[in-house]
């Protein structure tokens, strides 16, 4: 593995490290998304730093940035674009939405309506929009980060299945220990440290990072761990709906990213472990009954992980 590349990732994360204090695992999980182009859904509570995580990523990797507002009166068109007809030249000319730039900040997305929520599928999955016929490319590489406050919070939109499976995976930051949260007050005392963080990278160092990571060595071995664990969230009776074929391919791919941060060239089981969770517990829908239990996500997925024996 290029060693400039491993030099590049630990400065990032250094570097998002001077403005989200403590929540260095948070930082990594997101990083191995960026390597992996994988969009990230980061769900928590308001005001612990969401933002300003994604914030200092883009800043980090000196990417063009642009952050979304979503309230319930936001449209399709102010996110894909739209066409609008010139008089002059008597033709529709193509205006950009906010989504044409490398990394977006869809805050509050669960915030509007499942109708502009919708308006990011294909962009998420096939890096393009449509609008009137005509496709667009987005600038690449591009990589979508949706904030949301817990869907018991009043004025929110669950989002839908299809949409929440184009994720990669879902994080959250939690509440800072009692001295992280000290050592913010002091970081924070004259200045948001966010206005002088500097690139530590750019866009062609991050494309070629994510070009290693589909290199990085998959045992078969591997492939049939991951499958089994994602066939056993679709086989537990508490799962109504379990683990997509996608979310095996998120798996394989978030392996490949934990390896090659740890500066290796092939998967191990435990970075399936230490992956699975992030890229598999949003994706499932738990029946009544598990709700009942007070069962989550999370318990059905670390339930998965025990029951397939790690090959040797």
């Amino acid at each position: 593995m290029s060693d400039h590349i491993n030099i590049m990732l630990r400065d990032v994360v250094n570097n998002v490290e001077q403005v989200i204090i403590g929540k260095r695992e948070a930082i990594e999980l997101a990083l191995c998304s960026f390597l992996c182009a994988g969009h990230v859904l980061i769900e928590d509570m308001p005001g612990v730093g969401k933002t300003s995580l994604v914030s200092a990523m883009a800043k980090s990797f000196d990417c063009s940035f642009r952050r979304i507002q979503f309230t319930p009166d936001i449209l399709p068109s102010d996110i894909t674009g739209f066409s609008m007809y010139n008089q002059k030249t008597g033709d529709f000319e193509y205006h950009q939405g906010a989504i044409m730039s490398q990394i977006i900040l869809a805050d509050e997305i669960n915030r509007t309506s499942p109708k502009t929520q919708s308006s990011l599928l294909e962009v998420m999955e096939e890096n393009q929009v449509t609008v009137d016929g005509k496709t667009y490319m987005v600038p690449q590489p591009f990589i979508v980060f949706a904030t949301q406050n817990p869907i018991e919070y009043l004025g929110t939109y669950p989002l839908p299945e299809a949409q929440l499976d184009r994720f990669f995976m879902r994080i959250s930051l939690g509440y800072p220990q009692a001295d992280e949260e000290s050592r913010m007050l002091s970081r924070f005392k004259e200045i948001n440290p966010i206005k002088n963080l500097q690139p530590v990278a750019d866009a062609k160092r991050l494309v070629e990072a994510q070009e290693l990571v589909t290199k990085v060595h998959v045992d078969e071995k591997i492939n049939k761990y991951i499958v089994s664990i994602v066939r056993a969230t679709r086989e537990s009776e508490d799962v109504a709906l379990g683990g997509s074929p996608r979310a095996s391919l998120c798996l394989y791919r978030a392996g490949q990213a934990w390896a090659l941060y740890n500066k290796r060239d092939y998967v191990m089981p435990d970075d399936i472990i230490k992956m699975a969770v992030p890229v598999m517990e949003h994706r499932l829908v738990l029946r009544q009954e598990a709700k009942l239990k007070r069962l989550t996500s999370k318990d059905v997925v670390e339930t998965a992980v025990k029951s397939v024996r790690a090959p040797l």
